[in-house]
């Protein structure tokens, strides 16, 4: 019998990828940019310039983002990372402030970790479950009342873990909106760099007083618990501000657009309202499937060998969760919204000990807010074609600029 030669990889070198791509050509909404799923099933991992001139690389595959994002020889610190998004050229990244822990290595990110890990336990963030279903219930009678033809994001999507993440801080109920409205403006595409600048003052300089009143008069929430440990006020600042960006516009994201997948998606909506034991898997498969967080960056600090290639020390890498989250090497037919799937494994949340510290708070909220929106209109729909959708593209954090949602009148 003849034996088959053994499959080589190709001798010939891709051309450097020279702009991460973040366009979103094809005409649906949930679907990577095409580009970063091509140059995915060309090579998954592979030279990248970036602006600033440094050659690095980009990662793509699910096998090797995973690998990278769990291997401590690769760095998260600030100060190490060369950005792969344009207009930043020659702007140098000072270190993590104080508190800022997804921006540090060990031992300093330990030290964190180790004091909040504790506070987000998948026990602990259940125990929250009641709470967040009267929240819920609470935005929900308000956008009946407001009546059909409502913007989903501004009545139910960014309010309900606005108010969870501010109960979990200790934010009081006087300075929510406010307080709220300025974290928007950071996460606000459209607004202009005075004010995102003025609103990061704002936030910084309050939850720096808040923590200081915390630490003078304790009450029972996330901060004032903290208040007892060794960090310091700038510290304790940083931390809840950590919290906070984590917390809401993720968050947020998930549950506008996870109601748009799903409003697109008839049948696996049907299955949601129909099985309500689906709001697990159907949750995990929606963060595999939207992936709203993109990308992540890392720098070697010595020579590491991934996929059969050596990174050199000092090179930055690129890791894209879009592109490894729709790897069909990993998930059979990736771009199909499959509620039953067992999307295990997925890296929505990241990968490694910088994964989601508030990862159980997040499927706590989604597994609640989407079922119960789903129940309380169950003629919910759009109000408008979908490619009429405002998407927030050129953004960290994907999602919808606003989702008009109607329903048939009671």
């Amino acid at each position: 019998m003849t034996q088959e030669p053994a499959t080589q990889k190709p001798t010939t070198t891709p051309a450097d990828v020279t702009v991460f791509p973040t366009e979103r050509h094809t005409g649906c909404p949930f679907d990577p940019p095409a580009e970063l799923t091509a140059l995915r099933e060309e090579q998954p991992l592979r030279r990248m310039t970036y602006p600033d001139g440094h050659h690095g690389w980009l990662a793509t595959g699910h096998g090797v983002v995973r690998a990278i994002m769990a291997d401590q020889r690769f760095s998260a610190r600030y100060e190490l990372l060369h950005l792969p998004m344009p207009g930043l050229e020659g702007v140098e990244i000072p270190p993590a402030a104080p508190g800022d822990f997804t921006g540090m290595d060990a031992p300093d990110h330990t030290r964190y970790r180790r004091l909040l890990t504790g506070k987000f336990t998948v026990r602990r963030m259940r125990l929250l479950t009641e709470r967040v279903e009267e929240i819920t219930a609470a935005h929900l009678d308000a956008m009946a009342a407001q009546g059909p033809g409502v913007d989903l994001v501004q009545a139910y999507a960014h309010p309900v873990p606005a108010q969870m993440i501010c109960e979990l801080l200790g934010v009081p109920y006087a300075d929510r909106e406010r307080f709220t409205g300025q974290v928007a403006t950071l996460f606000d595409q459209r607004a202009s760099t005075e004010d995102k600048g003025a609103a990061y003052g704002a936030v910084e300089s309050y939850v720096k007083g808040l923590a200081a009143a915390k630490r003078a008069e304790p009450t029972d929430d996330l901060l004032s618990d903290l208040t007892g440990t060794d960090l310091s006020d700038e510290e304790l600042a940083g931390v809840g501000g950590l919290l906070l960006a984590a917390g809401l516009d993720t968050t947020a994201n998930m549950i506008a657009l996870g109601t748009f997948a799903l409003l697109s998606n008839p049948e696996q909506l049907a299955a949601l309202r129909a099985e309500p034991e689906l709001a697990g898997p159907a949750v995990e498969e929606l963060l595999r499937y939207l992936t709203v967080a993109d990308p992540a960056v890392r720098t070697a600090l010595e020579d590491v060998e991934v996929d059969g290639q050596v990174i050199r020390a000092g090179e930055t890498v690129t890791l894209s969760f879009q592109a490894a989250n729709r790897d069909p090497a990993q998930f059979p037919e990736p771009d199909r919204l499959d509620l039953r799937r067992r999307a295990t494994g997925h890296v929505a949340f990241g990968h490694g000990v910088h994964q989601c510290l508030g990862q159980q708070l997040a499927r706590v909220e989604m597994q609640i807010a989407l079922p119960a929106l789903l129940r309380r209109f169950p003629t919910l729909r759009l109000a408008v074609d979908p490619s009429e959708v405002p998407m927030r593209e050129q953004n960290n954090i994907y999602g919808v600029r606003s989702l008009p949602v109607t329903w048939d009148r009671d």
